[in-house]
């Protein structure tokens, strides 16, 4: 394995892209608290970061080393990501992967039995989507099924048991995640057509994508606001969900099958934006009475 500097392995997992994810699955930890006897303990959050972090740097590794070969051949890829334009050899990348893997199975195993014993069903969900695009257009829900195991994870973690209330977030985030990802894959459409990779841009087009995309999106919406109700969660919440909804009405917009230009914005900016906001409100709505 050779060695590279520590920023180009956070530029190679994104880890800025944490945002995604890491909101939903402390809604998830604090849920779990304030609807259970458990009070905060770091010796369960901290891991629980720990593995959020380690599954995401694994998946993230393994999708840029499987990809090397096709992220070489794109152009909007081939100077920006990390293996082909060498920054990181593709050796150093796989070892990259194999240990974020196993730090993330072992930091499983001092949590709870049904984390440690569900660790390897998460990976291979999170290391899986990486092959998805080479067979199904229904690739981006994978990566959806992926990052919503952040809520009821973190859950599990406090608990160690399942529970209705962030299985709701989980399928909020499986939808968000889903959708967004169809928006980002519009870029690469003449690409992907051309390479035979499937894709829900190109199995339906860049106009149903679009709409596809805003499907799932009202999936999205439908299961936010059902947690909320089935909870009964107050003004804070409510607050935060139509700020959520109106981020996630503004990346649609923006974004045209005949203008892609704002494209990064809707991705990175608006979701990481819209997901820590919402976040904060729901730590408001469970710990701050008005």
């Amino acid at each position: 394995m050779t060695t590279a500097p520590v920023k180009n392995f956070l530029s190679l997992v994104k880890f800025s892209h944490t945002l995604f994810a890491l909101p939903f699955a402390l809604i998830g930890y604090f849920l779990a608290l304030n609807f259970s006897i458990y009070t905060f303990d770091w010796i369960t959050f901290i891991p629980m970061i720990l593995c959020m972090v380690f599954a995401r740097n694994a998946a993230m590794a393994f999708n840029r080393y499987i990809d090397r070969d096709i992220d070489t051949a794109n152009e909007r890829t081939a100077t920006i990501r990390e293996i082909p334009n060498g920054t990181i050899s593709p050796n150093s990348a796989k070892w990259f992967v194999i240990i974020n893997s196993v730090l993330f199975i072992a930091t499983t195993f001092f949590i709870n039995k049904i984390c440690f014993y569900l660790s390897p069903v998460a990976l291979a969900v999170v290391l899986g989507y990486s092959l998805t695009k080479r067979f199904t257009a229904l690739c981006h829900l994978i990566l959806g099924i992926g990052l919503a195991l952040a809520p009821i994870g973190a859950y599990l973690v406090v608990v160690g048991s399942f529970a209705w209330l962030p299985l709701y977030f989980s399928f909020a985030v499986l939808f968000w995640v889903s959708g967004f990802d169809i928006i980002y894959a519009l870029q690469d459409y003449e690409f992907d057509k051309k390479m035979g990779l499937k894709s829900i841009p190109v199995f339906l087009g860049k106009d149903g994508a679009l709409g596809f995309s805003t499907f799932l999106h009202l999936f999205t919406a439908g299961f936010i606001a059902y947690a909320g109700y089935h909870a009964g969660f107050g003004t804070f919440y409510w607050i935060g969900t139509g700020i959520f909804l109106a981020l996630l009405t503004y990346q649609h917009l923006i974004v045209k099958a005949d203008d892609l230009s704002r494209v990064n914005l809707a991705f990175f900016t608006t979701n990481g934006v819209a997901s820590v906001i919402f976040s904060v409100f729901v730590l408001l709505e469970l710990y701050v009475s008005l």
